[in-house]
């Protein structure tokens, strides 16, 4: 019986080995795996202080603080500067609000992938995920396997040796996203290589403290988080353009 109960076990788990691996062989059942790997562990809300670090052509440097409140999925707010000084973005479900001197002058229909793959696919709906990576243009159907800062990959919309296509990167071995390479939101003739690093566990999941955005082979910006927490109560007006000055998480 013991034997018997043996052999029942190993070919349960040899027969999941392959489902799972099945599972994870397109773009789409990619998305799904991450989701499914972190969806009761990850968490729903999060704040960091940010610095934003821009890295001109002759060499130098200027830096500026941010604060950002993200609600899973699909909302997220920067305060640029000074909280004080009402000045920054409101991303909410694919449109991007500005807020200057406290006062909303304008907004567009923006998709924020950095947000989509590296923090909503693991809260939401996978089906959701797919349709808003589709829509964005990622082709889902080219999916390979490759290896990044000398670890195993996914990679999904782009063939071996094609830098140039719309293409995000996840690790194999945690299912985090890890690189996302889109033309640039400035000059759409130029291609944003986007990379998360220096994942730090959080809240039972993680979290990436620094995000480096590279042009042209240099490093054009990078983002340092600081007080980094999860899991935070956030009043709802923290997402409303309108309660932008009067409503802050910031200490």
């Amino acid at each position: 019986m013991k034997r018997l109960n043996r052999t029942l076990l190993i070919s349960a788990l040899l027969s999941f080995a392959v489902v799972h691996a099945q599972d994870i062989r397109t773009g789409d059942g990619l998305l799904r795996a991450m989701h499914d790997r972190y969806q009761t562990s990850w968490y729903k809300t999060l704040t960091f202080t940010q610095k934003s670090t821009t890295y001109k052509p002759d060499g130098t440097s200027t830096a500026e603080t941010w604060y950002e409140a993200a609600l899973l999925p699909g909302k997220l707010r920067i305060d640029i500067g000074p909280p004080s000084t009402g000045n920054g973005y409101v991303l909410v479900d694919g449109t991007a609000t500005v807020v200057k001197d406290g006062k909303v002058t304008g907004s567009i229909p923006l998709v924020n992938m950095l947000l989509v793959l590296g923090f909503d696919v693991y809260t939401q709906d996978p089906e959701t995920t797919i349709k808003v990576v589709k829509g964005e243009g990622y082709d889902l159907s080219k999916f390979r396997e490759d290896t990044w800062e000398g670890h195993p990959a996914y990679v999904v919309g782009a063939d071996k040796g094609d830098l140039k296509s719309k293409q995000f990167w996840v690790a194999k071995d945690t299912l985090l996203f890890v690189r996302e390479i889109e033309p640039a939101h400035d000059d759409p003739k130029k291609l944003d290589d986007v990379r998360f690093t220096d994942y730090r566990p959080l809240a039972g999941a993680w979290v990436a403290a620094r995000v480096e955005v590279h042009t042209d082979d240099k490093m054009v910006f990078s983002e340092d988080y600081t007080d980094i927490q999860a899991n935070v109560k956030l009043d709802p007006g923290t997402f409303d353009p309108q309660q932008f000055s009067t409503t802050h998480w910031e200490k």
